[in-house]
């Protein structure tokens, strides 16, 4: 068995695998804060880490104008890339008074059959009232241009392939289909940060 990463490991490995990243505007002007939740290690990340790296990294960036959210939901996989329900509630929780009410807009990019159901059950419940109804669903990336300036904010190359897989296999929207035939190549794959860590240390 591999050694548990230290806490400062598990904060390079989460600046390296750029999970959050300031960029760009959406077209109301607000600036965004773009999450690729494909990129997060959650095998190996612990909560308190995750929690002070936000607060030491990105909530300082967030605190005094608005902002949105662009959530990219593409190719997320609930063994690898999720915290658990306690544990991103206590992330949640833990976000500064007034970075909660700057937030104008969370742009949740490829939700997903399973996601919609979630959040319709437990979103209202789980999430304060205020965060729920700033949701809003993204289909396909070009319905996101229509929110966020299309040449300010990158998009993995991952999400494109999936959008465009997307228009010849809809159902896969509905998860009717199975969408296991093609291995998107998130950057994190490749990426030396990852690769250290290899999956028989975190199995």
């Amino acid at each position: 068995m591999c050694p548990p990463i230290s806490d400062s490991d598990q904060e390079q490995l989460i600046s390296k695998l750029d999970i959050f990243k300031i960029h760009g505007k959406d077209k109301r002007g607000f600036k965004i804060l773009r999450i690729v939740a494909k990129n997060f290690p959650g095998r190996v990340l612990s909560v308190q880490v995750l929690k002070k790296y936000l607060e030491e990294k990105v909530y300082p960036r967030l605190a005094r104008k608005p902002f949105s959210v662009l959530y990219l939901h593409t190719g997320v996989q609930r063994s690898e890339n999720f915290l658990g329900i306690s544990a991103l509630r206590s992330v949640y929780d833990s976000i500064p008074v007034n970075v909660k009410d700057n937030l104008r807009t969370v742009y949740f990019l490829h939700p997903g059959l399973q996601a919609r159901l979630f959040l319709a059950t437990f979103g209202r419940f789980f999430f304060d009232g205020g965060l729920y109804g700033k949701l809003k669903y993204v289909n396909r990336v070009d319905y996101l241009w229509e929110h966020v300036r299309r040449n300010e904010v990158e998009i993995p190359e991952f999400v494109i392939d999936h959008d465009e897989d997307l228009e010849y296999r809809p159902m896969m929207d509905y998860g009717l289909e199975s969408d296991h035939p093609r291995v998107y190549g998130a950057p994190a794959v490749d990426s030396p940060a990852l690769s250290t860590y290899s999956t028989r240390c975190i199995t």
